[in-house]
């Protein structure tokens, strides 16, 4: 049950808006008429139908691409300086990760922003992920990678990116017939779970890429920002910077091939493992 003081609108599972008497908050506690008492008493009490709820689609972005390069670097491999490219190592990841998700689930829509040396622009990014169609009860979920860079040539590590709580968002359909009035009450509480859950991904994946590569690139840890691609997907969204390109030494390690199979088995056993406590807890924001 999700509610808020003030508010004359309750969300059932997820799933079911109805209009009661608002909540009032007095001398610190919560007061709800009995009608509203007597109304989610009867929801608690009545069996759940039986639903499953499932990942449906998976949308991975490797960012740049194209006449945008990204982040450029360079390393010493074997005894010659090569150059680092953000749009070719953030490509190869997610091709791997392509491939791994698509063998462990045949069945879900697992999709590339781009598999080629392509520029695509960060609204087109977003409208690719907005414009996948889901079955009812299945959620999309929403992986951009990139490397990062630095002035300080020391700087190094990976770390994963998720909106922040503060920014808010629309992550509500206008079309699909909502009041006005709601609206806004529903787009607030459906942006909380996505956050929820892009903070969980976020956890999961940061947690397996040290299981990975963290012996050899530090954990920045979990961070909030506002990045367009994450900010404009109406979905559980993350983004994953996997090591400094301007670093010499993660640039020659980004270079790797092997190297970036294990960054790529990182993201996917993090996706894997959300996904699992995904479907067995009946989900949180697949569409009704």
């Amino acid at each position: 049950v999700n509610l808020r003081a003030g508010d004359g609108l309750v969300l059932l599972d997820y799933r079911e808006a109805v209009a009661l008497d608002p909540p009032v908050i007095l001398d610190g506690a919560l007061i709800v008429s009995t009608a509203f008492k007597d109304h989610i008493e009867k929801f608690f009490s009545s069996a759940p139908a039986p639903v499953s709820y499932r990942v449906g689609a998976i949308l991975i972005d490797p960012g740049h691409g194209g006449k945008d390069p990204g982040a450029v670097g360079t390393a010493i491999v074997k005894g010659k300086t090569v150059q680092v490219r953000e749009k070719d190592v953030v490509l190869t990841v997610a091709k791997d990760l392509h491939e791994q998700l698509s063998r462990k689930w045949p069945y879900k829509n697992i999709r590339l922003t781009r598999s080629d040396d392509r520029y695509i622009s960060l609204e087109d990014r977003v409208e690719i992920a907005n414009s996948i169609k889901l079955r009812d009860h299945e959620a999309i979920l929403y992986v951009s990678i990139h490397a990062n860079a630095a002035f300080n040539k020391k700087s190094a590590g990976f770390e994963v990116w998720y909106l922040s709580p503060d920014y808010r968002r629309t992550v509500i359909d206008k079309s699909g017939g909502e009041s006005a009035e709601i609206l806004p009450i529903l787009n607030s509480m459906m942006e909380e779970e996505f956050t929820t859950e892009s903070i969980l991904i976020a956890k999961s994946i940061s947690d397996s890429l040290e299981q990975r590569i963290g012996k050899q690139s530090p954990n920045r840890g979990l961070k909030e920002e506002a990045w367009f691609v994450v900010r404009n997907a109406r979905m559980p969204s993350v983004l994953v910077e996997l090591g400094f390109v301007t670093n010499p030494g993660e640039a020659a390690l980004l270079s790797d091939p092997e190297y970036l199979k294990r960054c790529a088995a990182g993201i996917y056993t993090g996706l894997a493992n959300f996904i699992e406590h995904f479907e067995q807890s009946r989900g949180f924001t697949a569409t009704p």
